[in-house]
């Protein structure tokens, strides 16, 4: 009932604050930057506002408390859509406000559309039947960052105190891609930029997508605001390494909506093992203290970079932190 009503209260408080909406688009040739700014109470939602499945490329808080968005794309990124019209080329896309993660849906929208005169003699891309169209073999972009304490944006500082929680977010970029899933697969910490055969490590997320840390602490997933992003709340510790620590990763990706016990993302809640956003799932958790191998194949080799058996795409992630 809290959830329901929780989430009653921020529809209810968007839908007055939004009936005039403060959203400025700016077109260019290649490009648009939209400026949307919101009431202070929506502040700690940043990462529930979208330019179609982009974030916020930035974010800033006001004088006044209010919090603006700023972002800025190419027409190729954030799934626009391409028009021809005549002379025109017309670019469309939405933006949207999302405060539970798919397939709920958005609780608001806005068209953004920018329209541009076709150059004389030279044929548009979106012609050419190769353009446009998702493909699986083109280029992903990663991004692995430490969040600040608001969750609104890249931390300015890699300095942990002893005791806090550490928002680590990961998320790939969709381009031109069918909807992507991303999942921490595994991740460790180590006390060196570079991991050898017979570094020490210490694991935090094991057996395909298990936040093992969250059964000796407070550490758990965030809820998923999208399906090519997810944010590790880790609670910071003395890993018995000093004070300088490296997070490592293994991403995976893969353009599917389905979960397996290969592909999930478990904590403990209430002292048992949970599936990120959908408990009824859970049973896909249940290997999380045996093994989630079906043929005892081998974890991440983390000394040689490599996964045994990756899913269609596997990559590791660094991330630097001092702890105080």
């Amino acid at each position: 009932m809290e959830t329901h009503f929780w989430l009653s209260v921020v529809v209810a408080g968007f839908a007055s604050a939004v009936a005039e909406p403060d959203i400025n688009v700016v077109c260019a040739k290649d490009s648009v930057q939209v400026t949307w700014r919101v009431a202070p109470q929506f502040v700690p939602y940043a990462a529930q506002f979208f330019l179609g499945n982009c974030m916020a490329s930035a974010w800033k808080v006001l004088p006044t408390g209010e919090g603006e968005a700023r972002f800025n794309y190419k027409f190729f990124d954030c799934k626009f859509t391409r028009k021809l019209k005549g002379k025109r080329i017309i670019y469309q896309n939405e933006l949207s406000f999302r405060p539970q993660a798919k397939p709920k849906p958005a609780i608001f929208k806005y068209p953004v559309q920018c329209v541009q005169k076709q150059p004389e003699g030279k044929v548009s891309l979106f012609l050419n039947p190769g353009m446009g169209v998702s493909e699986g073999h083109s280029k992903l972009v990663f991004h692995m960052e430490l969040l600040n304490e608001q969750l609104t944006g890249v931390s300015k500082t890699n300095v942990i105190p002893l005791g806090s929680f550490m928002p680590i977010w990961a998320a790939v970029e969709q381009k031109s891609h069918q909807p992507l899933v991303l999942l921490m697969d595994e991740c460790v910490a180590a006390s060196t930029p570079e991991l050898q055969p017979g570094t020490q490590i210490y694991p935090i997320v094991g057996n395909h997508g298990c936040l093992l840390e969250s059964k000796r602490g407070g550490s758990l997933f965030l809820p998923w605001y999208h399906s090519s992003a997810i944010i590790l709340y880790l609670q910071s510790f003395k890993f018995g390494m000093g004070g300088e620590v490296y997070v490592y990763c293994n991403l995976i990706v893969w353009d599917g909506d389905y979960l397996d016990n290969r592909r999930k993302a478990c904590h403990v809640k209430d002292g048992s093992w949970e599936l990120l956003d959908d408990p009824t799932q859970s049973f896909l958790c249940n290997c999380c203290d045996k093994s989630c191998n079906p043929h005892n194949k081998r974890a991440v080799d983390w000394g040689n970079f490599l996964s045994p058996t990756p899913p269609p795409l596997s990559l590791i992630r660094l991330l630097q932190l001092t702890l105080r």
